[in-house]
């Protein structure tokens, strides 16, 4: 850990609390989750000490328990079941902030983002992974919206009705399934229309190079590697990266040792350099102001060394060690994030 005269604030692309917290059977989890305690990834107390600033706080819906189509892939929770739990993981994130004192923010623009940090207030972003709550006519993502929904995937790792999210497989191309269905080409539409941010990862190549032709925003993948240093199905390709870039858009390093690591094991002692390689690769290939971190915590298998968030620091002393400049620095662990999505919302 460095000192806290070198502490960096990280603002991070991708983490599941809420949907740990949801399934949690502990008692009063808002509480827990504010005072410290939990056993998972995040909570306020570990985000203060490991300088995680705010994030992209996901609302995630599992499928149903066992239930595979004819492909092996996991099916979509049913319409109104995704609702009722989308509402009730919100739900939990507007009254973590209410008791939180002021400790959390829920953001809706760049500026809100800003302003909580500048107060150490952790600022977090309404963000839904894989859109089952939604149905064709999207009345739930114009309601949402209004209450803060501001960043969306259209998929998680499983096909819905708006797209087919790429299946978990190593030592394969994300180009599995079909396109965008023309529900998900409205969908893109409109949230362009709402300014809402649209998050690539778990997305098919199909699908990706769907929204790059209808977006008009900058291409985002929250949460994936690079996809020449870890064969896996949920990376992105060389030629991905460089459709990012184009669109001035932005990568998010996911944490999870099975999109870094080059065999694909699922071996928790794996070094924090592995993810520097992940960083240095895509800033190499498409520029530092198109990096920046998705840990992915509290949603994944991650490396023993970053076990919470109160670990996130060791990231930056990585980056140091490996040559990496303050203001490069600065920019993988906050800047690039509020920036890409000042460019998607506006001020």
């Amino acid at each position: 850990m460095t000192s806290s005269d070198n502490m960096v604030p990280v603002f991070d692309g991708h983490n599941d609390f809420l949907f740990r917290l949801h399934t949690s059977e502990q008692d009063k989890v808002v509480e827990g989750f504010c005072e410290g305690g939990e056993k998972g990834h995040i909570d306020l107390p570990k985000a203060k000490k490991g300088g995680l600033a705010g994030g992209l706080c996901a609302v995630y819906v599992p499928s149903p328990i066992k239930e595979v189509d004819s492909d092996g892939n996991f099916l979509a929770p049913d319409q109104p079941t995704a609702l009722d739990t989308s509402l009730a993981m919100a739900s939990m994130l507007f009254r973590i902030e209410a008791h939180s004192k002021g400790a959390l923010t829920v953001c809706r623009s760049a500026a809100d983002i800003r302003s909580a940090m500048d107060k150490g207030s952790f600022a977090s972003v309404l963000h839904i992974e894989g859109v089952e709550a939604f149905d064709h006519d999207l009345d739930e993502l114009y309601v949402l919206h209004q209450a803060g929904l501001r960043s969306l995937g259209p998929v998680w790792s499983r096909p819905n009705i708006f797209a087919y999210g790429v299946p978990f497989r190593f030592n394969s191309t994300p180009d599995i399934g079909p396109a965008l269905t023309e529900s998900g080409k409205r969908l893109i539409k409109v949230c362009n229309e709402l300014k809402v941010m649209i998050d690539l990862s778990h997305m098919n190549e199909k699908g990706f190079w769907d929204v790059a032709e209808i977006s008009d925003a900058p291409l985002v993948a929250s949460h994936s590697n690079a996809h020449a240093l870890c064969p896996h199905s949920r990376n992105l390709t060389d030629k991905q990266l460089d459709a990012i870039r184009d669109t001035g858009g932005l990568v998010g390093i996911n944490y999870g040792i099975s999109f870094l690591r080059e065999d694909g094991q699922r071996i928790t002692d794996t070094p924090v350099s592995e993810l520097i390689r992940h960083i240095d690769y895509i800033a190499n290939r498409i520029g530092i102001d198109h990096v920046a971190l998705g840990s992915d915590y509290d949603g994944t298998t991650i490396p023993d060394a970053l076990a919470s968030a109160a670990d996130q620091q060791l990231v930056i002393a990585e980056m140091r060690k490996h040559g990496f400049d303050e203001a490069s620095i600065n920019k993988v662990a906050h800047e690039n994030w509020i920036n890409v999505l000042e460019k998607t919302w506006g001020p």
